[in-house]
């Protein structure tokens, strides 16, 4: 089966070798028609520390990595 790709932006970038990302989603309400934003919070290896907050990154699913982690960085674009 294929790994999970995400694109989301850093919100915490605090803890060692580890950052927070937040993915966005959109879909559609199936009762009232409109477009519904949640948002998810991911922690996500990051082995050089090179990430900020404001950072947007894609996260690939990996192997449990510890007790939350199961989410590494792939590719990091700078904030604009």
């Amino acid at each position: 089966m294929p790994k999970r790709i995400l694109h989301g932006v850093v919100v915490s970038d605090k803890s060692d070798k580890t950052v927070v990302v937040q993915v966005e989603r959109r879909f559609t309400h199936p009762l009232f028609k409109k477009t519904v934003r949640r948002t998810k919070k991911y922690k996500a290896h990051d082995e050089e520390n090179r990430c900020k907050v404001g950072d947007r990154v894609q996260i690939v699913e990996s192997a449990p990595i510890s007790k939350h982690k199961r989410w590494t960085v792939l590719e990091q674009a700078s904030s604009a």
